[in-house]
């Protein structure tokens, strides 16, 4: 994925609000993929990222969220650790203040929260990556480091209310 791309997208799509097919209540069915996600805090708006399965914005915290889905593709091998390293592809001065395995949907997924700067502004993150049956689902929060903090619950109950589904037929 061109996470820098996705990175600039989402901040220039913010006040487009259009809404990507797919996205039925919580329960998201598209491109052989289905998965229901936790719940959508009211203050977060649905935006378009064509390199996104689901994009929101916080405005509030000015922050982003970027959730994608991608199956039967060659980096479903990959190690977890390095599919995080892809969504910051383009950041400099990197600095990990928290890197945890933890269970999720029945398998493990790579937490990881860092500092870096993408062309020279500082950005937080706060990433999930997983990977289950064929699939790679990445689950990003990226802003302002001092302003996305207090949002950063609100976004983690969101990826721990995922769950993938039968597929989409």
């Amino acid at each position: 994925m061109a996470a820098v791309l996705a990175w600039g997208a989402l901040g220039a799509s913010a006040g487009c609000g259009s809404a990507r097919s797919g996205l039925d209540g919580a329960v998201y069915r598209d491109d052989g993929v289905a998965f229901r996600v936790g719940d959508v805090p009211a203050r977060w708006q649905r935006i378009q990222v064509d390199e996104a399965s689901l994009a929101f914005r916080d405005e509030e915290h000015r922050a982003s969220i970027l959730v994608n889905a991608r199956c039967g593709r060659k980096d479903s091998d990959t190690p977890l650790a390095a599919l995080t390293q892809h969504l910051v592809m383009g950041t400099t001065q990197r600095e990990i203040s928290l890197e945890e395995t933890i269970p999720f949907d029945a398998r493990e997924a790579l937490h990881t929260r860092m500092h870096a700067k993408l062309d020279g502004v500082p950005m937080g993150f706060d990433m999930f990556v997983l990977k289950k049956d064929g699939c790679v689902y990445d689950f990003v929060y990226v802003g302002d480091p001092a302003a996305m903090e207090s949002g950063q619950a609100d976004f983690e109950r969101f990826v721990l209310g995922f769950r993938t589904l039968a597929g989409p037929s």
